[in-house]
């Protein structure tokens, strides 16, 4: 049977893994780097936002054409919210603000074959104007 302190060692260990993961994905944004951004998420991942769906491939197309945020100047203002970690499965909570927008992005995570990866990306824009509601 493993120790109280074998296991928050390991618990430990996790949280240090995934957060690595998030950093490289905040550099990856930041410095507009598709190939980085690339190595850290699952081939079959998908990134989803309200009314739009993207696989891998067509998201990383859009950043390694975008401007890139480090060349045009902008605050590295990424922050981590949350850290959840269950077993070998964690998601992340993370505010990311790009260019006008402030994204908060859900970071799902999985750890196979003793590597963590990005499974599944959910964001939304908060600088985003609701539509009115029209009156009836």
């Amino acid at each position: 049977m493993e120790s109280t302190l074998e296991c928050e060692e390991c618990h430990e260990h996790e949280f240090d893994s995934v957060k690595a993961i998030v950093a490289q994905y905040c550099d990856g944004l930041y410095l507009g780097d598709d190939s980085k951004l690339r190595r850290i998420f699952h081939p079959d991942a998908f990134l989803k936002a309200p009314g739009l769906r993207r696989s891998l491939d067509e998201w990383l197309a859009l950043v390694a054409t975008r401007p890139k945020p480090s060349a045009l100047g902008l605050a590295y203002d990424f922050e981590v919210l949350s850290i959840d970690i269950i077993k070998d499965q964690a998601m992340v909570k993370l505010e990311c603000p790009l260019f006008d927008h402030f994204y908060v992005d859900f970071l799902g995570l999985l750890k196979e074959s003793g590597r963590w990866l990005i499974v599944n990306k959910m964001y939304t824009d908060l600088s985003e104007v609701p539509l009115e509601k029209t009156k009836d």
